[in-house]
């Protein structure tokens, strides 16, 4: 299967089958044999909770399905321990590597530190915003992960949200702001403030694996979904 051609019909084949959210019939789909690669990006100065919400849900997921999803934990270079934002330190064993992941998690954390580690670092960093732009993946912006996404030109012209206290920032950068909690635009997904890690993945989960393994994620982790998801 062609990657990208998967990640294309999911968006379309999403809240057709029956109303219930799950994959069309005849849409390709994830499976043990060839899995949904998702790669959380790690930095120092990251919010705790916005990298961990995506990664217990998608991770959930994964086992969930029978190995259908795939989630690592990368750093811009290579292997390392990150210092997130309260202090937590996570050994990452992986550097980030576009050509082996589908979509591709950004979190946020310290935008209002604009000297201080956080996404400010990686706004700052035009090699890192080259290969972001350039990575065919689909970018996934958690709360003001959401501006490193467009600093590297992502969000211009698309639909897009992030922290309430961002969005101001975000449009003068060109996108068209919605207030919802999730924003799917297609090959670009982007949520609102720090807890909506939580309903970006379960969005993800069920666009790609159908919404009764989204509503098992949920029945686990004892949540239900918060807000809104636009889609375009």
């Amino acid at each position: 299967m062609e990657r990208r051609a998967f990640l294309r019909a999911s968006a379309l084949s999403v809240g057709t089958a029956g109303g219930l959210g799950g994959l069309a019939a005849g849409a390709p789909a994830a499976s043990a044999a060839n899995p949904l690669r998702v790669q959380v990006l790690m930095f120092d100065g990251v919010e705790e909770q916005d990298f961990a919400a995506p990664v217990e849900v998608l991770g959930l997921a994964g086992r969930m399905s029978g190995g259908a999803l795939t989630t690592t934990q990368v750093t811009t270079g290579g292997p390392g321990v990150v210092t997130c934002v309260h202090g937590t330190r996570v050994e990452v064993a992986r550097g980030w590597s576009p050509r082996e992941a589908d979509v591709l998690v950004v979190p946020g954390g310290g935008y209002n530190d604009k000297t201080g580690p956080g996404v400010n670092r990686l706004i700052g960093d035009p090699g890192f915003l080259r290969r972001l732009a350039a990575a065919d993946v689909l970018h996934a912006g958690i709360c003001t992960g959401v501006m490193a996404l467009s600093a590297a030109g992502l969000t211009r012209g698309r639909n897009a949200t992030t922290h309430s206290g961002a969005k101001a920032d975000l449009a003068a950068r060109g996108a068209t702001v919605v207030n919802a909690r999730v924003v799917d635009d297609g090959d670009l997904v982007t949520g609102g403030g720090i807890t909506s890690g939580l309903d970006v993945a379960l969005w993800l989960v069920e666009r790609f694996l159908g919404a009764r393994t989204a509503q098992r994620v949920e029945t686990v982790l004892e949540y239900e979904r918060r807000g809104t998801v636009w889609r375009a």
